[in-house]
């Protein structure tokens, strides 16, 4: 019941430990972990996104704002005002003319189209005559009647086989500012994805161009949210729904919106030369993987370290408990169990024997004439005969007989299936050797002897009477002489 008692006890104890442990550890580990998070969301958000948006701007300013640059040069360029201006005599020069220019600036094509002849000119030759009631030629009345000096337009490039092309068309005066048409270059639509691409991976963002109404320009070849292709509205992508709540219409600076349970960190940037908004958008799990594979890692560590200090608390706890029950169950001087423990064991003893049935025997034993030994060699000489004589008593007995010392100089000893003739043969092996034995203490040798009582188990005997009876042995063998085994069937003395 006691070590039951302690193994539970123990138990509990390492419960606590172990939810306190894992608690703490699991309370710091997500103390840090949301902290780290925090910072980090805030430097992708502040310095991170903006940072990749510049970067990006100035990528388009290379890649993307040139072709602006190079149809500007063309508006402004004297050649060709001139050769307009002139009559347009001799279309192999024009020709020629936007020729160089679409191989000197990579330009996939450059083109002029005429406001007085209504001829689109381009690199290979002169393409056709504008008609503004053909569909395809609507772009031109546009151009030439708006403000602005210049517009971007994706279209259909005729004079190559109606490959997508992203065309800069930029107005064209004379040197009276008297519109005279429109010149300008054109790049694939599928380079400017193969840019976008790049950009992509480079910077690993998602990046994609926005118009100011709100639809996709331009994405990488994988698409836009949701993949999304060019032409889509922002409306129509569910992804987007918790952003445009707040944000109908791209407002520049840095966002957050959650989709599908994840956070995105979204950077929007107006470009002025295209009139669109370059969006660059992050998503959270890309950003915060370091700080979870932190965390997890933490977790790992601490749960290694809690079961480290759970052993060692385990160990010590059962050393502790071991110590414990060897102080509550063991005598001191001689290592032998003492009383408390002995009635347990002997009382379980007793049950057992009544239950088979089985013969039971016990021995009460006490050395003669220790006081004198006590008086004349000491206390200290006392105790180590004490010692060497529960030696000699575990050097005649079995493992499964229970050794209790008593009290002082008496001891008692409980034989398992061990009738009247065995018990008395044992406890004469036990006072012939402590008569023949010599003990020895800081070099004297000290002679002793034992009495001993005998007594076997009989019906309705209780743990009291049994040893009441080997007492009342012992009296009469130390009546009768001493050194000698008395039972209590026989008054029969053995020197």
């Amino acid at each position: 019941m006691l070590l039951r008692s302690a193994m539970l006890s123990q138990r509990s104890l390492l419960l606590a430990l172990l939810v306190l442990l894992g608690c703490g550890f699991f309370a710091t580990s997500l103390i840090s972990y949301f902290s780290s998070r925090s910072s980090v969301r805030d430097h992708i958000i502040n310095t991170e996104l903006p940072l990749t948006s510049d970067n990006v701007y100035s990528e388009i300013q290379k890649d993307l704002l040139r072709p602006i640059v190079i149809s500007s040069m063309m508006a402004q360029d004297t050649f060709l005002r001139d050769w307009v201006i002139g009559g347009e005599q001799d279309s192999a020069r024009i020709t020629h003319y936007l020729s160089e220019t679409a191989a000197q600036q990579h330009a996939y094509t450059a083109f002029f189209v005429s406001e007085a002849s209504s001829t689109y000119y381009q690199s290979k030759g002169v393409l056709k005559k504008i008609n503004p009631q053909d569909p395809r030629d609507r772009w031109y009345p546009r151009v030439r009647d708006m403000q602005a000096p210049y517009e971007i337009n994706v279209d259909l490039d005729m004079a190559n086989q109606d490959a997508l092309t992203l065309f800069i068309n930029y107005k064209v005066f004379d040197y009276n500012q008297q519109f005279i048409g429109v010149a300008g270059v054109g790049l694939t639509v599928e380079s400017v994805v193969r840019l976008i691409d790049d950009y992509q991976q480079r910077y690993q963002r998602t990046v994609y161009f926005v118009d100011t109404e709100g639809r996709l320009v331009l994405t990488g070849s994988s698409g836009g949210p949701d993949g999304a292709r060019s032409g889509t509205t922002l409306r129509d992508i569910s992804k987007l729904a918790n952003l445009l709540e707040r944000m109908p219409t791209p407002i520049t600076g840095s966002h957050e919106y959650s989709s599908g349970g994840h956070s995105h960190f979204l950077n929007v940037r107006m470009i002025p030369e295209l009139n669109w908004y370059l969006f660059v958008d992050k998503h959270e799990t890309a950003a915060l993987n370091s700080v979870r594979q932190s965390l997890y890692i933490n977790l790992v560590i601490c749960a290694v370290i809690t079961l480290v200090v759970l052993s060692l608390l385990n160990a010590m706890v059962r050393r502790h408990q071991n110590s414990i029950q060897e102080l509550a169950t063991r005598d001191s001087l001689t290592g032998l169990l003492n009383r408390r423990a002995f009635d347990l064991l002997a009382a379980q003893a007793l049950l057992e024997a009544e239950r088979e049935p089985m013969p039971l025997a016990t021995l009460m034993l006490d050395l003669d004439r220790f006081k004198s030994l006590n008086d004349t060699h000491g206390h200290l000489a006392g105790d180590e005969v004490l010692r060497q004589f529960s030696r000699v008593m575990e050097s005649c007995l079995r493992h499964a007989d229970i050794i209790c010392r008593w009290g002082g100089e008496e001891f008692v000893v409980l034989l398992k299936e061990v009738d009247g003739a065995a018990a008395f043969a044992v406890a004469e092996k036990i006072r012939q050797r402590t008569e023949q034995l010599s003990f020895s203490y800081a070099g004297t040798a000290i002679s002793m002897t034992v009495s001993i009582g005998l007594s076997t188990l009989q019906p309705d005997d209780t743990l009291h009477s049994l040893i009441a009876r080997a007492d009342h042995a012992l009296y009469r063998a130390k009546q009768g002489g001493r050194n000698r085994v008395c039972s209590e069937l026989s008054r029969s003395q053995h020197e």
